[in-house]
């Protein structure tokens, strides 16, 4: 833990807080403080040994005393998200301390960490920003059980791939998606012992539907992808019956190449 403390420490903006300058916490016997995190929480330290803390969800960390009997001097908290760090000086205190605190900008700072791309709230963001744009192309389409699937539009954004895909059911059966999976494979396979298939996983996903009646729209979001010519990106969405129906939208990789950069 020492040693991840001082890699972050070195990537860190170079604005360095003397303990006396940190946001002051009060952190009284008998009490137990939650820290919010607007993202998903990577790494804390505690510089007492006199505290004890966890976390009982991913964006949120609780701290309080290992004995209520016992006193501890003033200690200083770390906690590291996916794009920021934020510190905090714990003073003892009494009982008017708020039992929940929120991770505010103004006391973070960023993480300049290489390669480590967009928090998922920045994904969510970026995503909503597109589901709620109309679909303005319909890039590749397949039919099939009386089903259409569409793919309305590809973005891009840094290394990241959106991916905005539809679905119209026209029978009276509603669909339970019992998956919907992305890999690379050949155009045309002769063989099936020549095939060379790829999975791909989503970075992130906007939506969890589980079914749907009419219609379905999702956000898929990937890293930079890219394959030859001789491949093809394919988006299978499966129902949960054992005679379920199987939709497959092919994309090429001009597609992709195609890609519009994120609107604002």
């Amino acid at each position: 833990m020492k040693k991840l403390l001082i890699y972050l420490g070195m990537l860190i903006s170079p604005a360095v807080y003397a303990q006396k300058d940190l946001p002051v916490v009060a952190l009284p016997a008998n009490l137990t403080i939650h820290f919010v995190s607007p993202e998903p929480i990577q790494y804390v330290d505690i510089s007492s040994k006199q505290l004890i803390g966890d976390l009982p969800l991913k964006n949120v960390f609780r701290i309080r005393l290992k004995d209520s009997s016992s006193k501890f001097d003033d200690a200083v908290l770390t906690i590291a998200g996916e794009k920021f760090i934020a510190q905090y000086r714990l003073v003892p205190g009494n009982g008017n301390t708020p039992t929940e605190i929120a991770i505010t900008p103004a006391e973070t700072r960023p993480l300049d960490i290489a390669g480590i791309g967009f928090s998922n709230n920045q994904l969510k963001a970026m995503a909503l920003n597109l589901i709620a744009r109309k679909p303005d192309k319909h890039m590749e389409k397949v039919k099939a059980f009386g089903i259409e699937g569409k793919l309305n539009h590809i973005y891009t954004m840094g290394n990241y791939i959106f991916l905005d895909i539809s679905y119209r059911n026209r029978t009276n059966l509603r669909y339970d998606i019992s998956d919907m999976r992305f890999k690379i494979d050949d155009k045309k396979v002769t063989k099936a012992a020549n095939a060379q298939t790829v999975e791909l996983n989503p970075e992130y996903i906007l939506f969890d539907i589980p079914a749907f009646t009419k219609t379905y729209r999702n956000i898929f979001v990937f890293k930079k992808m890219s394959f030859p010519g001789n491949k093809v990106l394919l988006a299978e969405m499966s129902e949960k019956q054992l005679s379920g129906r199987i939709l497959t939208l092919k994309i090429s990789y001009q597609d992709i190449l195609d890609a519009d950069t994120l609107p604002n």
